[in-house]
């Protein structure tokens, strides 16, 4: 497999990828983003909620989420427009300081979803940090990578080379 840049033309100009050829199959991407809270914030969850004067932290950010991965296109500029059939956005203490926000995109289509599921998962994790930063800013979006991807070329798991 020669190794080169998907978006750059043959004299590397930004192009976007040419998919007519490719068939449709289905695709599913999942990314997710971990967050360090300090315990001020984490001490505000009950009931697997926060609550601050802005609404509800987590049922806020999954919308946001939600929003960004069909916005995605707008923000990435080289990303196709897709019709996503499907989003599911969790959001989860991992232990006393940390969350994970898992965010899985699905669709039937020529492209992958990777760029849609890191969005998502990434404006979740930027969404709660506005919601609670009235409570402290030591908040922490530690890292945001893509946890599995199906159809298409390859499929690829946490924890396998990716080349």
């Amino acid at each position: 497999m020669s190794e080169s840049f998907s978006h750059l033309d043959a004299q590397g100009n930004p192009s976007m990828v040419d998919v007519s050829q490719k068939n449709a199959t289905e695709r599913v991407a999942i990314a997710e983003s971990l967050m360090f809270l300090p315990t001020i914030i984490m001490d505000q969850l009950q009931g697997g909620e926060i609550q601050t004067k802005k609404g509800p932290v987590f049922h806020t950010a999954i919308i946001a989420g939600t929003q960004a991965v069909k916005q995605t296109a707008n923000l990435i500029p080289l990303c196709h427009p897709l019709m996503i059939e499907g989003i599911k956005i969790h959001i989860e203490p991992m232990d006393r300081s940390h969350l994970r926000i898992r965010c899985r995109v699905k669709i039937t289509g020529k492209t992958g979803v990777e760029m849609e599921a890191l969005t998502g998962a990434s404006v979740a994790a930027l969404t709660i940090y506005d919601m609670c930063k009235a409570f402290s800013h030591e908040m922490i979006i530690k890292e945001t990578k893509l946890v599995e991807k199906t159809g298409g070329k390859r499929d690829i798991r946490e924890g396998e080379k990716l080349g």
